[in-house]
């Protein structure tokens, strides 16, 4: 073996999804190294279920989420994600985010949606906080209307 491919670190009873097949690990921490450069893996501790996409960023770590579970048509998910993290780094600006979401649209182009996931799970926090402020702001208008 080359010590390439993919490496999961798993927690005792942790569940993780292979080609669409659900595997859960033994009693004890586990190390695996995936050796198929085209498996589909996803630890189900990163996945985010339909109903939390409620924001932008959550919505392409979803959609990059498909795209690492096989589920999605994988050049249809690189158009996608790059747009939306493109639309994303005009609405956050040069200051927030920036590396995060420079590298998440480097690795939607390439076709890197684990990675891609890595890095739209750091801008999420960033995400909610300015939503949490612009929240406030909206609901006077709200109750006006």
């Amino acid at each position: 073996m080359n010590g390439g491919g993919l490496v999961l670190r798993l927690r005792p009873h942790e569940k993780f999804l292979v080609n669409g097949v659900v595997i859960e690990n033994g009693d004890r921490r586990a190390r695996l190294r995936v050796c198929t450069q085209d498996a589909h893996i996803l630890r189900l501790r990163d996945a985010l279920h339909p109903e939390e996409a409620t924001t932008p960023a959550k919505r392409l770590y979803y959609a990059a989420q498909l795209a690492v579970a096989g589920e999605a048509d994988a050049e249809q998910a690189k158009t996608e994600l790059v747009r939306g993290i493109e639309a994303l780094q005009q609405a956050f600006g040069e200051h927030i985010c920036r590396e995060d979401l420079d590298a998440a649209l480097a690795h939607a182009r390439e076709g890197k949606f684990y990675h891609v996931m890595r890095r739209l799970a750091r801008v999420m926090p960033h995400e909610n906080a300015l939503l949490s402020l612009a929240a406030p702001a909206k609901a006077p208008l709200e109750k006006a209307g």
